[in-house]
């Protein structure tokens, strides 16, 4: 880093200094110089990096923020509500379709006016899914009643945040405020960037937190907020609520003025870029409008007057400047990462429009292109043929093709798609060696299987080629628990990695039937799966085997976001059984913190330091929450004992297929994010197992069993054993953190023995 030459910026100006960093980071850093009061979050790609620097920070204690971390976006947006309502500052991050599972809180946060700023680190949204950037979820937002400011880079994030929460706070407008970038464009990509060295230049410049409206301070002032109200009430408060959007723009040219103040750098309401005598222009958000820039360059030398128009607010959208803009433009084209469907152009294209309408004396010939989804990068090239389709139009005097999209193709019938992997169904997946006879006296099963060499003439589920780590423990432990699954399977996979890593346009390495939904919803969508195969059954129009078993896999903290579908799921008892893979995280988004992370554990988003070390509570036990929604069967396995968990597979099966819901919990190694060696990854669980932190046992019907005791076998090691295998524990044995040990220690000790007593007693 170096510091900046005043005279660079403005006389007398605050000291900034220069670095090389990304969107993300600069969120992060200008959250920290704020040092907000709340941050309620959830980890999804490419706005988790936020979480993770703040949480970063905080180890070294740079700033005083209580990151809570969510069980999901919606929990993440009522977790900032509720504090907003405190009247605390918040502060938020989240993408794609984390926005999408928010999106009802959105409007609760606007209506009542409590001001908070959200980083939306914009991607496609789903389906099919697509984790890189475009605009669609954005697009959501334009009616939720946030302000709406967009940052082109990384300088521009840092700066909009920092006015954002100004401008949200403001007296006349009292709204939260969505600070929109580029995902992986702008969220990721390090630029030279300006910040100030002194974080009390920030603070001094976004003034005091507010106290002058109704928030839940002190209980001895009691106020009601979010009561609910008629339709003359309702209109009234909307109407206000327009009025401060409306103002907002107002209050975005002050603070955009007093920030260049102590900057030097500016932002209006519309950033212009050689438009002052422009006869052919381009409509770009965010970072197209960068790449573009130097397409404009090129054309004023061939004497091309282009220009780019690029609003660097949306909500309230600057009609008037765009207006005015384009008074002299005579062929425009708007560029939009995002589709309107059926619309006849995207939302911003019919908002330009609207506002030239208003200037009777334009004549600009307006033309509409979608392109760059899911990411697609916007070349120079790109820019170039935008402004050539521009020019057509100017030269033809009207748009042929007012709207189209571009960088589509159309495929050809001899490049069909061809599957790669043959199909296997039916008796292939039927062994014959697995036996199962129900006990009417004991209400359980007696299951006979087989040694696993007798197994291994099943062929696997899953074909050679998905893209896992070395050493990842998923798809192996998925296919020990397939080998005592006998006959088809309909299997869900939620988003995480063995989705992931198994399944990517135009290939898939599953060889049955296999569909895909979100964390939150996965044990909802097959649940729908299994009465519509049940339903057409009935009614004789389809036929399936007797044997077909419905498997939804879910894991990467989908027991987290997905737990309120899962117990739904469960309370309804479908056929069908629910099966979790546990790494200890959100492996899939960078290995940021969930509820089964144990505590203490080091992730991305519960880092190790002097302020903090690691996780800090307990991890959720599953299978006993699972189990306490009276299900016939919940089982814990681990690939480190294949008999026993080739045993509960098939006695999920035969529940799944003649009782109800089944849930199942596997143990699984991420030698990439547990810091192990690839090859250690069945010592590494079988350690758990032995150190009791995870015991092998099953609930059915209500009756406790454990399946494998180690202190029985005399297997049984101390909890050190096991954590001495992983690099994101080693933190836990030194003696500054022995107190957190203990803790960890006797939590284990008390669950086994609350394990044992129930296995003891049939009745608890």
């Amino acid at each position: 880093m170096s510091i900046l030459e005043n005279d660079l910026l403005i006389k007398n100006a605050p000291v900034q200094l220069t670095t090389f960093e990304s969107g993300n980071e600069m969120a992060a850093m200008a959250a920290a110089q704020i040092n907000y009061h709340i941050m309620g979050y959830f980890p999804i790609t490419p706005s988790t990096e936020v979480a993770q620097y703040l949480d970063q920070m905080k180890t070294r204690g740079e700033h005083d923020i209580k990151l809570i971390p969510a069980d999901g976006e919606h929990g993440s947006a009522g977790i900032c509500y509720g504090a907003s309502a405190t009247g605390a500052r918040v502060i938020n991050a989240t993408s794609a379709n984390g926005f999408m599972y928010m999106l009802e809180q959105m409007p609760v946060q606007a209506g009542t006016r409590y001001p908070m700023v959200l980083n939306l680190v914009t991607r496609a949204i789903s389906g099919p899914l697509d984790i890189r950037g475009d605009h669609s979820d954005l697009y959501y937002a334009l009616n939720t009643g946030w302000v709406i400011i967009t940052a082109s880079t990384p300088q521009a994030v840092y700066d909009m945040n920092i006015m954002a929460l100004k401008i949200a706070e403001h007296a006349k407008v009292r709204l939260p405020v969505i600070v929109a970038y580029d995902g992986f464009f702008t969220s990721h990509q390090k630029r030279k960037v300006h910040y100030f060295e002194d974080r009390k230049v920030v603070q001094d410049f976004v003034g005091p937190c507010p106290t002058e409206y109704p928030a839940i301070r002190d209980p001895k002032k009691p106020v009601t907020i979010g009561a609910h109200m008629n339709g003359d009430d309702l209109l009234n408060n909307h109407y206000q609520q327009s009025q401060a959007m409306y103002a907002a723009k107002d209050v975005f040219n002050e603070i955009s003025k007093q920030f260049e103040q102590i900057s030097g750098r500016s932002y209006p309401l519309v950033d212009l870029y050689k438009m002052e005598d422009a006869e052919v222009a381009l409509f770009l958000l965010n970072s197209a409008a960068e790449t573009a820039k130097d397409v404009v360059d090129q054309l004023r030398k061939q004497g091309v007057k282009a220009g780019i128009i690029t609003p660097n607010i949306i909500r309230p959208f600057p009609s008037e400047e765009i207006r005015k803009a384009l008074r002299d433009v005579k062929s425009l084209l708007i560029g939009e990462r995002a589709d309107s469907y059926g619309g006849n152009g995207p939302t911003l294209t019919h908002e330009v429009k609207s506002a030239i309408q208003e200037d009777p004396n334009n004549h600009t010939i307006v033309l509409s292109r979608v392109f760059g989804l899911g990411g697609k990068d916007f070349y120079a090239d790109d820019a170039e043929a935008f402004f050539n389709m521009a020019l057509e139009a100017l030269n033809n005097g009207f748009a042929e093709k007012p709207f189209d999209y571009y960088g589509q193709y159309t495929g050809k019938e001899e490049n069909e798609i061809k599957p790669i992997i043959e199909p296997q169904y039916g008796d292939v997946y039927n062994s014959g060696l697995i036996e199962i006879s129900p006990n009417e006296e004991t209400n359980s099963l007696k299951v006979k299987v087989p040694s696993l060499r007798s197994l291994t003439s099943k062929p696997n589920r899953f074909a050679p080629g998905h893209g896992a780590c070395p050493g990842c423990g998923i798809l192996s432990g998925l296919e020990l628990f397939f080998k005592g699954i006998e006959g088809d399977i309909v299997v869900l996979f939620q988003t995480g990695c063995a989705y992931v890593v198994t399944t990517a346009y135009p290939h898939t390495s599953h060889r049955q039937t296999m569909m895909h939904n979100l964390f939150q919803n996965g044990p909802a969508t097959l649940s729908g799966t299994v009465e519509a195969f049940l339903e057409l059954q009935r009614r004789g129009e389809i036929q399936i085997s007797e044997n077909t078993t419905f498997v939804m896999v879910t894991g990467d903290g989908g027991m987290d976001i997905g737990m309120g579908s899962a117990i739904g799921t469960a309370l309804r008892n479908h056929n069908l059984i629910m099966l979790e893979y546990d790494n200890e995280g959100y492996m899939n988004t960078g290995s940021q913190m969930s509820y089964s992370t144990p505590i203490g554990h080091m992730t991305s988003t519960s880092n190790v330091g002097l302020a903090q070390k690691g996780k800090a509570f307990h991890h959720k036990d599953t299978a006993q929450i699972m189990a306490a929604t009276n299900i016939p069967y919940v089982f814990t396995g681990s690939e480190a004992f294949p008999q026993d968990l080739i045993k509960k597979a098939a006695k999920a099966q035969w529940y799944a297929q003649n009782v109800g819901t089944v849930y199942g919990k596997l143990l699984i190694t991420c030698p990439v994010n547990w810091k192990t060696e690839d090859r250690f990854g069945t010592k590494v669980v079988e350690a758990a197992v032995n150190s009791c932190f995870f015991p092998l046992y099953e609930v059915e019907n209500g009756t406790t069993a454990i399946t494998y005791n180690p202190e029985e076998k005399d297997k049984k090691i101390p909890l050190t054993e096991w954590l001495k295998f992983m690099g994101k524990t080693k933190h836990l044995l030194k003696e500054e953190n022995k107190e957190m040990l203990t803790d960890f220690t006797n939590e284990v000790e008390k669950r086994w023995t609350k394990l044992k007593i129930k296995n003891e007693n049939p009745y608890l």
